[in-house]
């Protein structure tokens, strides 16, 4: 059986819309709209112990709201949410138990006290042991390089120095899974980097079963091999991001600098060919030509300096697979 399983889960909103014009609001307490959102419809996967997956899809497409209900914050209105044999919104105390979360726009530290209070505040909420405490604490400082900054205020913090704080928080009591919704919003490169190392040490070391939203293709690449595709509240897509690429851009772009400028030839099969000075961008499928081929042929042709294959932006495959699916 799956550690997380969700069937047809449909989550609804009722959003009060205020009339327009200068008396739209005094007309909008006695009487005004109500809109129906969709966020989620019928949504149904399978996540498995220890996987990290990468969950993804455009602002408003449900992301946030799945996390809340496999959390156990909100409760949908049809379908049934399954995890470690519990209804998160149902058994909300042994649920929490066993998760961590981590929302990059919003804390679960305390603003005016230090970091280390906000930690053994949750050591007592928790009801973790002492030795176990202080072994695990340790190891995440450690890790982290936290320790800096452990008597500071969390509002003196900088947003990098707080999302570490915050991975501490969501992993001191060593959940079995870890929900992470925009963890690196806002980091710079060398703390996304950072981060990524930790969250798939822990991953590997210890498990965890990760379900990561993001906005950050960079993320995904690097972390996961699984990723789930979701659009008005649908699931789009659920498999590696490896097929995803394939599905929805075969195709391959290579580049090459020239010693010297020399005349573009045909190329049957290529798909496109565009030359800039010493530089040629190449197009190809590398169903129809592999690699290697294309190289040696273009090495027996073309006085070449320089050479690299590229593969569709991650970003514009899912661009391209919203277009295709959801319009």
């Amino acid at each position: 059986m799956s550690q997380i399983e969700l069937n047809g889960i449909t989550k609804i909103f009722k959003i009060s819309e205020i009339p327009e014009g200068h008396f739209g609001i005094l007309r909008g307490a006695f009487s005004r709209k109500t809109k129906i959102v969709k966020a989620l419809e019928e949504l149904s996967f399978q996540i498995d112990e220890g996987e990290l997956v990468g969950y993804i899809g455009p602002n408003g497409a449900g992301k946030s709201t799945t996390v809340k209900i496999m959390s156990g914050i909100l409760t949908p209105e049809k379908g049934s949410c399954t995890i470690m044999n519990r209804t998160p919104w149902k058994d909300r105390i042994p649920h929490v138990s066993q998760i961590g979360v981590v929302f990059g726009q919003r804390s679960q530290l305390w603003w005016d006290v230090p970091v280390k209070d906000s930690f053994e505040l949750l050591r007592d909420i928790y009801s973790i042991g002492a030795i176990d405490y202080s072994k695990r604490l340790n190891d995440l400082v450690e890790v982290l390089d936290i320790s800096a900054f452990l008597k500071t205020p969390v509002r003196q913090l900088s947003l990098g120095q707080r999302i570490r704080c915050e991975i501490v928080a969501a992993l001191i009591h060593s959940p079995k899974i870890v929900f992470l919704d925009e963890p690196t919003i806002g980091l710079d490169a060398v703390s996304k980097l950072a981060l990524r190392d930790f969250l798939k040490n822990e991953n590997r070391k210890n498990g965890i079963t990760m379900i990561l939203t993001t906005h950050d293709m960079d993320d995904i690449e690097s972390l996961c091999n699984r990723v789930m595709v979701i659009g008005h509240g649908k699931l789009l897509y659920d498999g590696k991001l490896s097929n995803l690429k394939e599905q929805y851009s075969p195709y391959r772009r290579v580049r090459v600098t020239l010693h010297k400028y020399t005349n573009e030839f045909p190329m049957e099969f290529v798909e496109d060919v565009k030359v800039e000075g010493n530089t040629w961008k190449i197009v190809f499928n590398p169903l129809r030509i592999a690699p290697h081929s294309l190289i040696e042929h273009l090495a027996k042709k073309l006085p070449i300096k320089d050479i690299t294959i590229e593969e569709e932006n991650i970003d514009e495959i899912i661009a391209s697979m919203y277009k295709e699916m959801c319009l």
